[in-house]
């Protein structure tokens, strides 16, 4: 029986989960363990396995895989402060993100917003499907591919507003000149507004200047600033 058991886990593909209870079997005491501690004992390995797998895969998918960040780092220190005091550790329980709220993080070059981006995103892998861009590539993609097939662009932008984090890195590094891609900026954060699903914008640019830097347009630019900066806005100061 004990072999059949294990041949049918293997069959279903629960493979950890076949190893776990020959390994059990063998053990002295199996045939004095209480029930529930034998399904736990049994279920436990396979359960944290299919875990890792996942958030593997999402941080994989995220461009997130590899990435050393850490949310523990990210606090007040001599190096740097954040404002107001204390939003991060508002941030740490990602509670915005179920509530679909959005994140702008401002700071010159280094301060750390991308640190800060990257280790949200990171530790939402474990619970939300995540994507991390940098912006000029995300938009320059999504025009290319807009031209050439508009299929495939309509089922890249469908899976960017199913997911529930998308990080914009370095917006608005340089002017936007291109009416495409503003509308299809302002495409991604109005409809993933709609659908309560978070977006993290992080700039070096304060946002009452965006407006020149996207073609000097003040209606595009106050329309993406209204949506971008619509919950929290985080300051990063060096010191």
């Amino acid at each position: 029986l004990m072999n059949e058991l294990v041949d049918e886990l293997n069959e279903l593909k629960l493979s950890t989960m076949a190893a776990t209870l020959d390994d059990l079997y063998h053990r002295p005491g199996f045939l004095e363990m209480d029930r529930l501690t034998l399904i736990a004992e049994l279920i436990g390995p396979q359960f944290q396995e299919k875990v890792s797998t996942t958030l593997k895969n999402r941080l994989t998918a995220a461009h997130l895989k590899g990435s050393p960040e850490e949310l523990a780092d990210c606090v007040d220190s001599a190096k740097r402060e954040y404002l107001p005091a204390g939003i991060t550790e508002v941030l740490f329980s990602l509670d915005f993100i179920e509530r679909g709220y959005n994140l702008c993080i401002l700071g010159e070059s280094d301060a750390g917003k991308s640190y800060l981006a990257k280790a949200i995103g990171i530790k939402a892998c474990n619970r939300y499907n995540v994507g991390y861009f940098h912006s000029e590539e995300l938009l320059e993609s999504m025009v290319a591919l807009k031209e050439q097939d508009y299929d495939k662009y309509a089922r890249k932008m469908k899976k960017y507003l199913k997911w529930e984090l998308i990080i914009l890195d370095d917006f608005l590094l340089h002017t936007i000149t291109d009416e495409r891609e503003i509308k299809i900026l302002f495409e991604l954060l109005e409809k993933r507004n709609e659908q309560r699903k978070s977006t993290i914008v992080c700039s070096q640019r304060d946002p009452d200047n965006w407006k020149a830097m996207i073609l000097n347009d003040e209606v595009s630019a106050n329309s993406i600033m209204k949506r971008a900066t619509k919950h929290y806005t985080i300051k990063i100061n060096t010191r």
